[in-house]
């Protein structure tokens, strides 16, 4: 298993918002230009459908769990992505666990990984200027 996190200093709920609901996921993953089919407003688990990456390219996904306000998981192709939120002492530690088959996690190690682990960073820094600027939980 890969895991990518970062600590922020928004709350557990501002950091779920943007983790948990589709279409806010551009303002941390700018790579992904929306989605269907996964939930509304936040994933839902058992639900098919798919990203759409750089505007282009849909990417099938389905979720396969969520423990609202904590974690979802969804399957994109053979590789299983957990998201996660907790709380700390001054803020929340959000993290994304990338679980594959070796080979494939390998690969992911130094392709996706580095991506990942920015974007966890990136999403960190979302939560902190949302709080900043007052926007909390919007939809």
């Amino acid at each position: 298993m890969l895991t990518y996190s970062a600590k922020t200093s928004a709350s557990p709920a501002t950091a779920w918002a943007l983790l948990a609901r589709p279409a806010r996921w551009h303002e941390w993953a700018p790579h992904i230009r929306g989605a269907w089919g996964l939930g509304q407003p936040e994933v839902t688990r058992g639900a098919r459908g798919a990203a759409k990456l750089l505007g282009v390219v849909p990417v099938p996904a389905r979720v396969t769990a969520k423990q609202g306000g904590a974690s979802w998981t969804w399957m994109v192709g053979p590789v299983e992505m957990v998201h996660r939120v907790g709380p700390t002492r001054d803020g929340a530690e959000v993290a994304i666990d990338l679980l594959a088959p070796r080979a494939i996690e390998a690969a992911l190690a130094v392709s996706y990984g580095p991506l990942v682990g920015a974007l966890v960073r990136r999403l960190a820094a979302v939560a902190e200027a949302s709080e900043t600027q007052g926007v909390r939980d919007r939809p």
